[in-house]
């Protein structure tokens, strides 16, 4: 596309390159010209990002000569990189060197989230409105410390903060609420909220316009979706994208009892042994592999029914978000366009 002319022929670097994101960010680059390192912590996936016409490097976040060769001459970096089965302080450590190693890239595009803001998920939101440290997720202060961070120094920066980022291949959005539907169904809070969601190729867009946006300094953009939906709209519209389960509302109250008193906040944990498990077959196996191997297996355990929500997701389904991206809008010239109904049709070609 024209707006993205000036990447052609720039070298940029990608972190998180075989991710669900990371994937969709190095089509989009290679496809505008550019000339793309991907960033990968094995080679599992490196012949995928190679066919899209990747450079594929196996460097860890960590301090060595290897990241820094890697990210040596860069116009631009592209710091997508984030394991959720790591710890928040493991997450920072990796993050620290690979902003070591970077100094001397053009700039950074780094991927945050809106969970940073004091009032998410249930207020109105600006790139102004309050942020604390002392609260929240290991998630939520490691994303925070980075922001912090990356706003400290004089390398230009452009920090996205998405929304609920889905498509096709999502594990934490569209995939699992595929496979909590065809289990029964969703359970839902009634007065249920408002779904702020954001596709995949949309925060690519976003990503793709603070690459090449100019007189950038150390700027946060909020990024979220085309439209205003419900939970239950959302869910709805899987369902009948697969033919398969259905929607239940239950009031919110009752869910709320469910769950059971709230517990006072502690101490941040590093993960669980069975995620430390999960981590290291990851990297023995690979991502996809794994994916299908646990979910044929939780296919066989788990019995039909429908799936309720944790106490997280359901202060997330019962919020009512006002996010204002009139700064990505106005900046970058950002223009969301994937909608719910449109997403979830080009799944349905590529699946049937």
């Amino acid at each position: 596309m024209p707006e993205f002319d000036a990447l052609n022929g720039k070298s940029v670097a990608v972190t998180g390159a075989s991710g669900f994101i990371g994937q969709r960010l190095v089509a989009a680059l290679v496809q505008a010209g550019a000339q793309v390192t991907a960033l990968v912590r094995s080679r599992h996936g490196a012949a995928r990002l190679q066919a899209l016409g990747a450079r594929v490097v196996v460097a860890p976040l960590a301090p060595g000569q290897g990241l820094r060769d890697a990210l040596a001459g860069q116009a631009v970096l592209f710091h997508f990189a984030y394991d959720m089965r790591a710890s928040g302080a493991d997450n920072l450590a990796a993050f620290e060197a690979v902003l070591a190693a970077a100094s001397g890239v053009g700039r950074i595009v780094h991927a945050s989230s809106a969970v940073v803001y004091d009032d998410w998920p249930g207020g109105r939101i600006t790139e102004a409105s309050p942020i604390s440290t002392l609260t929240g997720s290991g998630y939520r202060q490691a994303k925070m410390a980075m922001e912090a961070r990356l706003l400290a120094q004089s390398l230009p920066v452009a920090i996205l903060q998405p929304t609920v980022v889905w498509g096709a291949a999502s594990p934490q959005w569209t995939e699992a609420a595929f496979a909590a539907l065809r289990r029964g169904g969703v359970v839902l809070p009634d007065p249920v909220g408002l779904c702020p969601a954001l596709h995949v190729e949309d925060l690519v867009q976003a990503a793709l316009l603070a690459a090449v946006v100019p007189g950038l300094k150390q700027e946060r953009f909020l990024i979220d979706g085309p439209e205003r939906i419900s939970w239950a709209a959302f869910y709805q519209a899987h369902a009948e994208c697969i033919g398969a389960g259905h929607v239940l509302l239950q009031p919110l109250a009752a869910l709320e009892a469910r769950l059971g008193p709230m517990a006072p906040p502690g101490p941040q944990h590093g993960p669980s042994a069975a995620a430390r498990l999960s981590a290291g077959l990851r990297r023995l196996v690979g991502n996809q592999r794994f994916e299908a191997v646990v979910g044929a297996a939780k296919r066989i355990r788990r019995s039909k029914g429908p799936t309720f929500p944790d106490r997280s997701s359901l202060i997330l389904y019962a919020a009512r978000p006002e996010v204002v991206t009139d700064h990505a809008h106005a900046r970058l010239r950002y223009a969301p366009k994937v909608t719910l109904a449109s997403g979830l049709a080009a799944i349905a070609v590529q699946s049937g």
